[in-house]
């Protein structure tokens, strides 16, 4: 649990930097979201923490999170289905598939992609500063077994 104690110091710290006071709400914000493996948006985070502590407004998450945001602890993605979801801004550098079907969000590194994206850059001129690739798909239904798809 380390990791995830040094994260939510991290997570402390640029919250006092923004002036906001350290209450126990906000550190109880701030371990589900360390916590958390997923990309949750603020509704999930709101949940997690509200089963802790049912004084826990909407309101002081949203609040949190902004800041964070601002100060660089987080990442916000605004995914296709249009709600805002969270990842920790120290890992590192991936790309997401999100499931059409289900909203689960997958994230993924492939070289092979990073170097194709730099050397299209290279020839139009330009170096890559920073990027974000989502990739929208649903699952492949499963092959009957016994059934191969022969080309004729």
């Amino acid at each position: 649990m380390r990791g995830i104690d040094q994260r939510v110091a991290v997570f402390e710290e640029q919250l006092r930097q923004s002036g906001l006071r350290m209450t126990q709400q906000r550190r109880l914000i701030l371990r589900v979201l360390a916590e958390a493996d997923d990309h949750p948006d603020a509704k999930g985070i709101f949940t997690r923490a509200f089963a802790h502590d049912p004084t826990l407004s909407l309101s002081t998450v949203y609040r949190t999170m902004k800041i964070l945001e601002t100060q660089g602890a987080i990442e916000r993605h605004a995914f296709e289905d249009g709600v805002s979801r969270y990842e920790h801004a120290d890992q590192q550098h991936h790309d997401h598939l999100i499931d059409i079907e289900t909203g689960k969000v997958v994230e993924f590194s492939s070289p092979e992609i990073e170097a194709l994206q730099a050397k299209i850059a290279a020839e139009l001129g330009y170096e890559i500063v920073r990027h974000r690739l989502e990739l929208y798909g649903r699952r492949k239904p499963p092959t009957p077994r016994g059934k191969s798809k022969a080309k004729t």
